[in-house]
């Protein structure tokens, strides 16, 4: 894994995932459901979380919503799935946290956007009213600033005295520092109302990637409570995915961020997991964190007509992907295998080598043969029809051979 001096932190616990500190980058998810349909949003949940996703956050915005809680993760309890589950609040979570006990105890984090919670008072009632809860239950509070919905009277103050400055900055730099003033003294609040330093971890989202980078290195550089990373409506697809990779990346390579999420818009009836594969795959990607075994593979050329190679390529990474719920729980660090699956002679031989197992599929004029090279040596050919098995085949063997060894010696 690579080593990148992490920015200390403290350590906050959120259901018994340790967050901050040393500990390792976490992979969150946020559901799509309307939270008051429990078994959708069940079915939601354990399907982000089987993706990989260590937290997940659904939307408390109705009573009915605030009802269903409770029996959401008493369902997931039932179901063996103990992933953390984390209650989004806008505009009336001080009503519902109070009025609904139950939903408050069953949560284990709350996450507060203080530029909504407070509209149109000139006191801080229903924040305090939020933390308090957070309080009495012994939970977490991730105060989640989004530039599209920034206090506007904070804005407004510090639009104000940035006028007035004889060196004053453009619209755009005060709204950057605003977002972080608003993180950092809505956290200090929280704190004067007795909420525990360990207990508060700060994200702060814009949707355009440089400023993403700026507002979260003059965070990181003011406080040390752990940091939650995503490019707010980061939006859909290539665009999505480029995006949230190009911010993240940075700011992780930089030792910045503890928890992640990738805010992507997933198509009509789209599948939910693909955000946690994402954020997976930019640390896995940055050598920070691994999760599943990685397949390297060609773009093909004129030399690599067909498509068999693509075709092996995606039927592998699936496979490893399908069997890392079991293999991870049988053969420790098997999620650091890299796999090659090449399309022709001219880098196949050299990156199947490189790779723990990999093969060399013939590509056009070549002959009609599939050198397989196991950590760096070629230890058989393989021809005819059963390639794509054989392969397979061969895959579940180095697992078992190489990552079984690794298991402590049972104890009669």
């Amino acid at each position: 894994m690579a080593i990148i001096a992490r920015r200390k932190s403290v350590v906050v616990n959120i259901g018994g995932v340790k967050v901050g500190g040393s500990n390792p980058v976490v992979v969150q998810s946020m559901t799509n459901t309307d939270t008051a349909d429990v078994t959708g949003t069940v079915n939601q949940v354990m399907a982000l979380a089987n993706a990989g996703s260590e937290l997940v956050r659904v939307t408390v915005n109705t009573e009915e919503a605030a009802k269903a809680v409770p029996r959401i993760v008493d369902t997931l309890n039932l179901f063996g799935m103990k992933v953390p589950i984390i209650g989004d609040f806008h505009y009336n979570g001080h009503i519902l946290l109070k009025k609904y006990p139950e939903c408050a105890k069953a949560l284990s984090k709350y996450r507060i956007n203080p530029g909504n919670v407070n509209i149109g008072r000139k006191t801080d009632d229903n924040y305090r009213t939020m933390i308090e809860c957070a309080m009495e239950y012994g939970k977490p509070v991730r105060i989640g600033v989004n530039w599209g919905s920034l206090d506007g009277t904070l804005l407004t103050r510090m639009m104000d005295e940035n006028a007035k400055s004889a060196t004053p900055l453009n619209a755009a730099d005060v709204t950057k520092r605003a977002i972080v003033v608003s993180a950092i003294e809505s956290a200090a609040m929280a704190e004067s109302y007795g909420l525990p330093h360990d207990k508060i971890i700060l994200s702060a989202k814009v949707s355009a990637v440089q400023d993403l980078i700026d507002v979260y290195r003059m965070l990181a550089a003011e406080c040390d409570l752990p940091l939650h990373l995503g490019l707010t409506e980061a939006g859909m697809g290539a665009k999505g995915i480029v995006a949230t990779t190009a911010a993240l990346s940075i700011l992780l390579q930089e030792g910045i961020g503890d928890t992640i999420r990738a805010s992507l818009t997933p198509l009509p009836n789209g599948d939910r997991t693909e955000e946690v594969l994402v954020s997976q795959q930019i640390l896995q990607s940055l050598g920070i964190r691994s999760f599943t075994p990685q397949v390297t593979a060609c773009p093909g050329c004129g030399r690599t007509t067909s498509t068999f190679f693509q075709e092996l390529a995606d039927q592998i990474q699936t496979y490893l992907r399908e069997q890392m719920p079991l293999w991870k729980e049988k053969y420790t660090g098997v999620e650091e295998m890299k796999v090659a699956v090449m399309g022709c002679i001219v880098n196949g031989p050299g990156e199947s080598k490189h790779a723990n197992i990999g093969i060399s599929l013939p590509g056009t004029a070549e002959d009609p043969k599939a050198p397989v090279y196991v950590d760096g040596k070629l230890v058989t050919t393989l021809k005819g029809d059963g390639i794509v098995d054989d392969f397979t085949g061969m895959v579940n063997q180095y697992v078992e051979r190489t990552y079984g060894a690794n298991q402590p010696a049972a104890v009669n």
